[in-house]
Order: C-alpha cells, then structure tokens, then sequence
C-alpha cells in the first residue's frame, strides 16, 4: 500500500492543454518547491504557510535545470485543508512534453516519488479526507464518458449514499441498543422494547434498504446503456418532446427560440428497456454569434456519438428549408423523422403535411405531439426496435409504463425528477447483503431468539459499514485505487 511518508510528484493534466500541472504532496512538498521555484519579488514561498491559513498562489519562475527556467505558477493547499489532506503544491508550466519530463525528473532527483495509480485520492481517503464511497467517485468523475455518468458519480462524491447508509445504520444500532439492554437485565422486572416493537423497526429498516436498491441504477449499465439524441433545428419541439418521454419536466419549453443550449441529459424507462435519452440546442445552418456556433458544436459532437437520432420537424412550419439544411449537418448511425407539434392540426391537414414532409426529405416521418401523447407510443416501439431491443433483459427496471407518464398531460399534476443513485457493484452487495441479515433478523426476534438477533443486526452494521469504509485489507484498497490514473 502507500506510504505516507513520502513525497510524491506527477503530470495531472491531460495531454493537448495550454499548459500542464505537476501535482506534489508529502511531508516535503514546500520544501522542495522552494528548491525550485522562484517567485516574483514580494512572494515570499517559505513564510507562506504561517501567513496563509488556507492557500495561496505564486507567480514566478521554475527551474528546469541549471541553466533553464520557465514562466510558472505555483498553487499551494496547506494540510489539513488540502485535498489529500497533507501539503499539496501544483506546479503550472506551459505545455510542453519535453519540458515537463525534465521537471519531473528535475524533482525526483531532489528525494521525490513518482506518484502510483490513484495515490492522491487514496491520500484522501486514508487522512480522512473522503470516505470509500466519495474515493470511487472520483474515478468515475475523471472516467465518466457522458453526462449521466457524470451527475450520478457526484451524487456519490457529495456524500449522498453515506448519508442514506448512515441514518439506516444509525436506526439499527438504536433498535440494538435496546434488544442488548433487554438481555442484559433479563433477569429483572424490565422490558426496553418488546418483540413487536423490534419487528416494527426491523421491518421499516427493510423498507429502506428496499429503497435504496430499487431507487438506485447500477452504476455499470450507464457506461452501456444507449444514447438517443434529439435534434432538429430551433423550436421544432424537441424540449417539449423530451419531458413527455421522460415523463417530467427535464428540460424548459418556451416558445422564444434557442432556450436550450446545453445538452440536457435524462434516463428514459420502460417496463421493457432503458436508454440514455438527451436534447441539445437547435441546430442553425449559419450560426450568427459566438454562443450559438459553441452549443452548436457541442450538440453535434453529442449527435454523432448517439445511438439514434429522433429528427424532428415542426409540422405546422410553411417550409422546411432550413430543416432540410440542418438535417444535412448531422450523420447519425440512425434515424427517426418525427413531426412534431401535430395536434395543432385537422386529421386531414395533418396527413398532407406528413406526405409533403416524406417527399421533402425522402422518408417517412411519424406525426406526434406532445402535448395529448399522439404518436408516443410508436416513438417508444421504434425506438426499442431500432436501438435497445437486445439489451431488454439486462436493463429492464421495473418502473411504471412510460405511456402512462406522457398521456393526458393536462391533467397530470407537476412531477419532479426521482432522484436516483447510481451504485456500484461493491455498494450493491453491500446494502443487499445488509438487507437479507434484517430480514434474516426479524425471523429470529419473531421466534424469541434475540440472541442470534442481535448477531443479524450487528452483520447488517458491519455490512453498510463497508460502502464508506472498507476494513483496512492492503489488497482491497490497492485493489480499487489501482483503477484510477496517475496523477488522480
């Protein structure tokens, strides 16, 4: 495992960058910075930490080696305020392959250690810093491939299984306390807590962690799951469309044109199959300023990586050229021609435009509309057919229907988002094995054996102890923390 007594040094940012960061820590991370670093007149490195309780930031020079420095700024988080909870110090340099390679080795030379797989983060965690929960968070923040990714692993990093494990705990060791008291004075006219009493609160613990695993989704089917994007050009309908599907307000519909210009990620969920489903600015031919000309590439580069595109149209627009134009700056591997906003029309007038639309664009397109749920039904089919239908079983969650979410809109009432946790494997099997030592409990305390109860309850203890921190076993901790990157 690590050793905490040395000083370790590596590169911690990515590579095609402005400039490059060298990440120190240890017990000698000032020191040695002062053998390097040279700051500008009236920066003074050595009385830094008694001047500053928190940090600081030092413009300056850097010295390669003897005959060369380079312009350089040197941050500074003193221990314990740090991340890792010891001194931290990052050296900022411009990017340059060959010039980091020679400070780096610059600072090995000087009694530094090239930093292992991870070894910053597990500093951490073993100063107390973050919890395992939060450490796993990490990784999956550096490794996150999409948006969904990202949002779940900083629901973890900000400590929000904890929270849920540690009131679950802190109900069990309570309903403990009074079961132990009881054994203790058995021989006494005292009764702390009856059995019912017990089975009551055994049985709401359950609950619980019922919940806990049937509101979460495992962590490693976001990696797989299927991207669906929308796309279309401005007001086509696509945000409206969006929060139908997924049966609650994700994204916000205005009639005032380019209202989304971030892409707006959630989970679409049917008894049958889940997918990544997402909107992103409208699509505009010549984009007229800097902001729409970034969302727009930041919207394209997340259509071509999709799974299936659902092209939508506004059915009531009197000509599509600019959508024939937009539909020429994405190459999706597939896609679903929709007409949206399709309940503004007769029956009849509807059909002509769909039939105009097909010759227009040279495929058939699907009326829908979003607010009475015309043609939602066939849009999840579709969807299922062209994307998701060999992941069915390994996805499917067994929420409600999603027609039943999309239809009679106007009389729903306002739904907020359900807050999901995403769970590792690890985290999993924890709560899972927690439960079934309550369940297990609850049989014991209803057949009068409080003994062998108490035993249960202190595994299940145990149990949700693991999710935060795990029994210090060498091999298991350098087992996780090997997943990371260097300089992480």
């Amino acid at each position: 495992m690590f050793d905490l007594s040395d000083t370790v040094v590596a590169v911690s940012s990515p590579a095609g960058g402005l400039r490059s960061i060298l990440r120190i820590t240890g017990p000698q991370a000032l020191s040695v910075c002062a053998q390097v670093f040279e700051p500008s007149p009236g920066s003074d490195l050595q009385n830094q930490k008694s001047d500053i309780k928190h940090r600081t930031i030092l413009s300056g020079s850097v010295r390669i080696d003897a005959g060369l420095a380079v312009d350089a700024h040197l941050y500074l988080f003193f221990a314990p305020r740090s991340y890792t909870g010891d001194d931290l110090a990052e050296i900022h340099v411009p990017a340059s392959r060959v010039l980091v390679e020679a400070l780096v080795q610059n600072l090995l030379a000087r009694g530094l250690r090239p930093a292992e797989p991870g070894e910053f983060t597990a500093r951490a965690y073993l100063n107390g810093k973050l919890d395992l929960a939060q450490a796993e968070a990490v990784n999956e923040i550096i490794s996150g491939s999409n948006r969904l990714q990202l949002e779940a692993a900083q629901k973890l990093l900000g400590g929000r299984l904890t929270q849920a494990a540690d009131a679950i705990r802190a109900a069990l060791l309570d309903c403990l306390s009074l079961i132990e008291a009881g054994l203790d004075f058995s021989g006494e006219d005292l009764e702390f807590i009856t059995a019912r009493e017990v089975s009551q609160r055994l049985t709401a613990v359950r609950r619980n962690l019922e919940e806990l695993l049937a509101g979460s989704i495992r962590y490693e089917t976001l990696i797989d799951l299927p991207a669906v994007g929308l796309a279309g050009a401005p007001n086509a309908g696509k945000s409206s469309l969006l929060n139908a599907l997924l049966g609650w307000e994700r994204s916000i519909v205005s009639p005032q044109p380019k209202t989304t210009r971030d892409v707006l990620t959630g989970v679409l969920t049917t008894p049958r199959f889940q997918c990544v489903l997402f909107d992103c600015a409208g699509l505009i031919p010549a984009p007229g300023n800097v902001l729409d000309e970034l969302a727009q590439r930041a919207a394209i580069e997340a259509l071509q990586g999709c799974a299936l595109v659902l092209f939508c149209v506004d059915l009531t627009k009197p000509d599509t050229a600019e959508d024939r134009a937009v539909r020429s700056l994405i190459q999706p591997q597939e896609v679903l021609c929709l007409a949206t906003k399709a309940d503004v029309l007769s029956a009849p007038e509807r059909s002509r435009k769909i039939a105009e639309l097909g010759s227009a664009f040279g495929v058939p397109f699907l009326a829908t509309s979003s607010r009475t749920a015309l043609g939602l039904p066939d849009v999840l089919e579709s969807i299922e057919r062209m994307v998701v239908c060999d992941r069915a079983a390994g996805v499917a969650r067994s929420e409600s229907a999603i027609r039943n979410h999309v239809t009679a809109r106007a009389a729903r009432q306002p739904k907020s988002e359900i807050s999901l946790l995403a769970l590792t494997a690890r985290h999993r099997q924890a709560v899972t094995d927690a439960l079934e030592q309550v369940v297990q409990a609850t049989a014991e305390v209803t057949q009068g054996r409080e003994e062998v109860a108490v035993l249960l309850i202190r595994a299940a203890c145990q149990s949700l102890t693991q999710i935060e921190q795990q029994p210090l076993d060498e091999q298991v901790l350098d087992r996780i923390f090997r997943r990371f990157c260097i300089g992480k």
